[in-house]
């Protein structure tokens, strides 16, 4: 798809916050996040109401066809904004969905000069998000915020959705986009590169079982958010309850079990996926059940039996899969994530891995905890 360049002289974040319709002018804008992909700024306006929007760099080398993420996020906020209020009598709570502002020529996104591709969406206020789990109210509020997403858009039927990220948490492909870098790359000598090559060798086999049970009619697409961690569940500042899911450019079709497993990857880590500390990584199962908990207290009524068996394998498998992307893309020359310095993505692999190590020595426990849940 053809991006054409507006007809502007946009140069920095301010001129381009001023090209959207705010209600206010722009008296600053600043980096906002800490993402991985997207480049995102807090807008600050002289309004009395609207005090703040987001304003992003959506990375096009990441969404080829940005058009389409801004098309799923209409169609996923429009559909979640019916259910609300068809729901109303039901949700006892506050729940925001990020809204979509308009250019001054009424599009949901700006290229400037330089063919950037940009877009603003409302800001959360009173609300803010974490990177790790701070106790186990926390960590059920984050479970019942994956709850309520997967709950508001069970019914949204997945053709409806582009595929704006095809592989996308599909692992099998991750592992071989893996070997096609290990084969063209030779690996930098190192004992943590050699325990990453080791790791994968010991799993290649076994990367593929949520795809295998989807082929097999076992588990079935629906809406999925695609990168439900801790840091894009918004918390209530005053209730501490969850309020909303944000960070809405993976929504797409796929299966539940790779949001269960993001969320639990990212939730159960108390070091967090940015530790140097990476041998004390370890998976706690007190967490995990209180994430849980909160989940199931709201999806209960759209899993299926088989929805069930899987989720131990999807816990274990989406540690595994960041991992691998993280060490594919060290051995690739850092090119997909953002990185601090040349080593940050081995760095961030030996974190998952160790992760899914301790996943696995926690097995029994772990499902025992599912168990209770059904």
């Amino acid at each position: 798809m053809h991006l054409n360049k507006q007809d502007t002289t946009l140069s920095n974040p301010i001129k381009i916050a001023n090209q959207f319709k705010p209600q206010g002018k722009v008296i600053d804008v600043r980096e906002f996040g800490h993402g991985n992909i997207n480049g995102t700024y807090l807008v600050t306006l002289d309004s009395l109401e609207d005090k703040h929007f987001i304003l992003q760099r959506v990375n096009t080398n990441v969404f080829r066809q940005p058009q389409l993420v801004m098309q799923n996020m209409s169609i996923f906020s429009n559909h979640v904004r019916q259910r609300l209020q068809s729901d109303s009598n039901n949700i006892n709570r506050r729940w925001e969905v990020p809204q979509v502002f308009l250019t001054k020529d009424n599009r949901d996104y700006l290229i400037d000069t330089d063919g950037s591709f940009w877009r603003a969406i409302s800001f959360i206020e009173a609300g803010t998000t974490f990177d790790t789990i701070k106790n186990n109210q926390h960590a059920y509020e984050v479970g019942y915020a994956l709850g309520m997403f997967h709950n508001l858009i069970n019914d949204l039927p997945t053709e409806k959705l582009a595929d704006t990220l095809p592989g996308f948490h599909v692992t099998p492909s991750y592992l071989q986009q893996y070997n096609l870098v290990v084969n063209q790359n030779p690996a930098p000598k190192s004992p943590e590169v050699e325990y990453c090559l080791q790791f994968v060798r010991d799993r290649q086999s076994w990367a593929h079982i949520l795809e295998n049970a989807l082929e097999q009619g076992h588990l079935c697409l629906r809406p999925i958010h695609g990168d439900p961690k801790v840091n894009n569940v918004m918390i209530n500042t005053t209730t501490g309850q969850a309020i909303g899911v944000i960070d809405l450019d993976t929504v797409k079709p796929g299966l539940v079990h790779y949001d269960i497993g993001d969320c639990l990857r990212s939730g159960c880590n108390p070091l967090g996926e940015e530790t140097a500390e990476w041998q004390s990584v370890v998976f706690d199962t007190v967490v995990c059940k209180s994430i849980l908990q909160g989940y199931f207290s709201i999806a209960k009524d759209f899993l299926t039996e088989k929805d069930y068996e899987y989720i131990y394998d999807a816990i274990r498998l989406i540690a595994f899969e960041l991992g691998l992307r993280f060490f594919t893309d060290y051995l690739a020359g850092n090119v997909y994530f953002k990185v601090k310095h040349p080593e940050h993505n081995l760095a961030r692999a030996l974190v998952q891995f160790k992760l899914t190590e301790s996943i696995e020595s926690q097995e029994t426990d772990i499902r025992a905890i599912i168990g209770e849940m059904e």
